[in-house]
């Protein structure tokens, strides 16, 4: 429970906070970047891709939207700009940066994990150990959709 305007209960370093923001823009990053995606491909190979990456898209929207949540009641300001957003001309190229981008958030969040359980703070180490799960899923399933580029 937190106490009338003394802040969070869980107290974090300011190290911990900026981890979540790079979180925030990367899923900002990635949510934009598959949307885009997913508007912009189409083909034979496409139409099988095409609903992926809409769902995968919406999944990472919902993962910004947590950790901002997160990170705002540990007293942090979200950040609103995503990483880079990169849309690719082909699909080869599309899926090979994706692939790129959930294994850069597995690392990412493996390290916020980390950094969470050493300081003690369990709800942060929780959220990511579930989104982790979701992002190793991401890889994979861009990974299976490369096989047959």
């Amino acid at each position: 429970m937190v106490d009338k305007g003394k802040g969070p209960a869980t107290k974090v370093s300011a190290g911990l906070l900026d981890l979540l923001n790079q979180a925030i823009a990367r899923e900002l990053q990635v949510a934009i970047q598959y949307m885009w995606q997913h508007v912009q491909w189409s083909g034979v190979k496409g139409f099988a891709v095409h609903d992926e990456l809409k769902s995968i898209g919406i999944v990472e929207m919902k993962h910004a939207e947590a950790i901002a949540e997160r990170l705002f009641y540990l007293g942090g300001t979200p950040t609103t700009k995503p990483t880079p957003i990169f849309v690719g001309k082909t699909l080869k190229e599309m899926i090979e940066q994706d692939i790129k981008d959930e294994a850069n958030a597995v690392e990412l969040y493996k390290q916020i994990v980390e950094v969470a359980r050493k300081e003690g703070d369990e709800t942060t180490n929780r959220l990511f150990r579930e989104i982790l799960q979701q992002e190793e899923d991401h890889h994979d399933t861009f990974t299976t959709l490369s096989e047959d580029l």
